[in-house]
């Protein structure tokens, strides 16, 4: 995992998970997490970009 990569974790959830698996399930997945909150958005980017 780059530094790139985790300043877009923490910046903006969505686009570090669309750079790192594409616009699919768990695009749509981390979108829906971060409208409903910040923090949840960031731990499943986390989390689907360190798997």
């Amino acid at each position: 995992m780059g530094i790139l990569t985790i300043i877009l974790n923490i910046l903006l959830p969505p686009l570090g998970v669309a750079l790192s698996k594409g616009i699919g399930k768990d695009f749509i997945i981390n979108v829906i997490l971060t409208l409903l909150g910040w923090l949840p958005g960031v731990i499943h980017a986390f989390y689907v970009t360190s798997k």
